[in-house]
């Protein structure tokens, strides 16, 4: 990826050029913004010029004119700057004053389908009061832009960008939706598939009709001869239901089909596809958008040989994106979904050799499974060793914590994490699938596998967290006991996703202990996709009994919004420093660490067990400056002097008196 000398006499031609332009945009902007708004725009050309020129002209440097090309690109974002509205505009304003808003600690995530939730988006309006309660303070909507009609991969597969689902409202309803969230403080993250669209989009439907600069759109082959090199490498997403890479289309040829054979790979080589989603990404952000979430990342570039995944061209792709939405919408966030290694997981953050922005905020996979597999194995050990492994993240960015979300779970376990452990990883990631899928004896959970692939042995699951935990089984034998050890483990979980360090998310129906969707497959569309069972209907009758300690959703709503109204109140748990894993005398017990130069240290500790674990003052009072005090924990936490006894699935928090 080094450039050759010419690469560099022509970047440098196409930073000259840009230079050449400023003049002249400044004074367009001026015209329309007036004078104040104009040199701001100027100034974040400027400050992004490398960020835009330098990944363009490695991407596309020996086939394009890089000046032509950025110049085209910078036309797009001034026209979007142009058209940005007001409000929006001082959003932005305040957020290059404060760049790092989504790192406070008081920043709580809630993620759900809206036709799930609240039926449209105007019904989601109305159900803000309830999101408020929770402590949420940022709003995921699950995807929302215009599907394919029929089997759509749960909204993944976009018939058009421009456009919201009608089933759900329209383009003026997700904007009111956006503009309610920003008065109460509020923000919005929306889907935006940048891998592939759907075989309807009408980019697809150009293509099929012939349309030469449309069929360059896509990876498109006329024989089976590429796409079989390809494929020796490269693993299925979906083997039952898609299995393969590729899908013949009559008339047109072999497509790209990652996912399913409705879902048609862009073909990122071609700086038009840029151009167009570059143009798309700031027509969504210009409705009010604060975060996007950049849907199947490692994908965007193919390489024989490869998985497909990762490629450093992946990297130079969103870090010219992202400086170029930066200088029409400085106040948008990008969030990477990108469900890789923990290595390469971190590079998404634009930790490469040397700093490049790139995404500011990415799931944290790894917690995720690591959170399971010591629920399920009653050991922490492992997820210790994993957490302990992973790369600091650069300063600017964070990690999204969760427990769960609206897809299948895969057991992301190295085998060097393993090993380190003395586990057998094969064994250990088959044991996970068997334990929550229920057939393990003694097992508490009730999911399902999901898309089993003999091939490999890999066997992903789904369920709700109530489900996995144990509160679905409970439910069915009439156990309050058992009732009882379910919502402490949910919420014991919880407490980790929420002082991990980041930005937690709360999937929909969590806070109510929601179980396993009976009728997930009553739904034709739904019948071939087991991950339908963990997405049911919110249950507002449910929801009507959270403010009565003696029921499930009564006690589970209570913890989380004291876990949020504790996080906000913790200076230490502002993403943005690192977190630290102790070593404890227990198996049992996760123990994490976070400092802040400006409050007082804390500790974390869940206990992962069916009995009592201590945590001794040799490893606690080291972490602190003073006697550590409990800030929140489960019933039951006792101190002991500068100890701490948890009961089984116990928790605590502690922090500097």
């Amino acid at each position: 990826m080094s450039p050759l000398p010419s690469d560099r006499v022509r970047r440098a031609h196409a930073r000259d050029t840009v230079q050449a332009l400023l003049p002249s945009v400044q004074s367009r902007v001026a015209q329309s913004l007036g004078e104040l708004e104009a040199e701001a725009l100027v100034a974040r050309i400027r400050q992004h010029l490398f960020d835009m020129v330098e990944p363009l002209q490695l991407l596309y440097g020996r086939t394009t004119d890089v000046a032509a090309l950025t110049g085209r690109l910078l036309d797009l974002v001034v026209d979007a700057a142009l058209e940005r509205p007001p409000g929006l505009r001082r959003i932005d304003r305040r957020r290059e004053v404060d760049p790092r808003w989504f790192q406070r600690s008081r920043v709580i995530g809630y993620v759900c389908y809206a036709g799930r939730f609240a039926g449209t988006l105007d019904g989601v309006r109305h159900k803000l009061d309830y999101l408020a309660e929770l402590g949420v303070t940022y709003l995921h909507v699950m995807p929302l832009l215009k599907p394919r009609e029929g089997a759509n991969d749960g909204g993944y597969a976009v018939a058009d960008y421009r456009q919201v689902d009608p089933r759900l409202g329209t383009m003026a309803d997700l904007e009111a939706l956006a503009a309610d969230l920003h008065d109460r403080d509020m923000s919005l993250c929306v889907d935006l598939v940048l891998n592939h669209t759907a075989a309807e989009h009408p980019w697809a439907l150009a293509a099929r009709a012939g349309d030469p600069t449309y069929r360059r759109f896509y990876r498109v082959f006329p024989d089976r001869t590429a796409p079989d090199r390809y494929e020796r490498t490269m693993p299925e997403v979906f083997p039952d239901t898609s299995p393969g890479s590729f899908t013949h289309v009559e008339g047109l040829g072999w497509v790209w089909t990652t996912f399913e054979s409705f879902q048609w790979d862009l073909d990122w080589t071609n700086p038009d596809v840029f151009a167009a989603m570059l143009d798309t990404m700031l027509f969504v952000a210009n409705r009010g958008v604060d975060v996007l979430r950049l849907d199947a990342a490692p994908f965007l570039w193919k390489r024989e040989g490869t998985d497909g995944q990762n490629q450093p061209e992946v990297h130079l792709i969103l870090q010219a994106l992202r400086a170029l939405v930066a200088v029409a919408a400085p106040g948008v966030v990008f969030k990477a979904e990108a469900i890789v290694s923990p290595d390469q997981l971190v590079t998404y953050l634009g930790a490469h050799e040397g700093f490049r922005p790139e995404c500011d905020i990415a799931y944290n996979n790894q917690l995720m499974v690591m959170l399971w597999s010591s629920l399920a194995s009653r050991d922490s050990r492992l997820a210790t060793a994993s957490l302990r492994r992973m790369r600091e993240i650069p300063p600017g960015t964070a990690w999204v914590t969760y427990l769960r979300c609206h897809d299948d779970i895969g057991w992301a376990v190295s085998d060097e994490d393993a090993h380190r452990v003395g586990l057998d990883p094969a064994a250990h990631r088959s044991f996970l699938s068997d334990y929550f899928s229920g057939v393990h004896p003694g097992s508490f959970a009730r999911g399902r596998v999901f898309q089993h692939n003999p091939r490999t042995g890999d066997r992903r699951i789904s369920g709700t967290a109530a489900a996995l935990c144990g509160l679905d089984a409970a439910r069915e034998t009439g156990d309050d006991e058992a009732v009882d050890i379910a919502v402490r483990r949910l919420v014991m979980l919880y407490s980790v996703v929420y002082s991990y360090g980041g930005i937690p998310l709360l999937y929909m129906g969590d806070e109510l202990g929601l179980p396993n969707d009976p009728h997930w497959a009553d739904d034709p569309e739904h019948v071939g996709d087991n991950r339908w069972m963990h997405r049911p209907p919110m249950d507002w009758a449910a929801a009507a009994r959270r403010h009565d300690p003696a029921t499930v959703e009564g006690r589970l709503f209570a913890s989380l919004q004291s876990l949020a109204r504790a996080r906000a109140g913790l200076l230490a748990l502002r993403a943005g420093t690192g977190t630290t894993l102790l070593d404890t005398a227990s198996r049992h017990v996760l123990a994490l660490r976070r400092r802040h130069p400006r409050g007082p240290a804390f500790v974390g500790l869940a206990n992962f067990s069916d009995g009592p674990s201590e945590v001794g003052e040799d490893v606690l009072l080291p972490q602190f400056t003073a006697r550590p005090e409990l800030r929140l924990s489960s019933d039951g936490v006792r101190l002991t002097g500068p100890g701490v006894r948890l009961p089984a699935w116990g928790w605590a928090w502690l922090a500097d008196h």
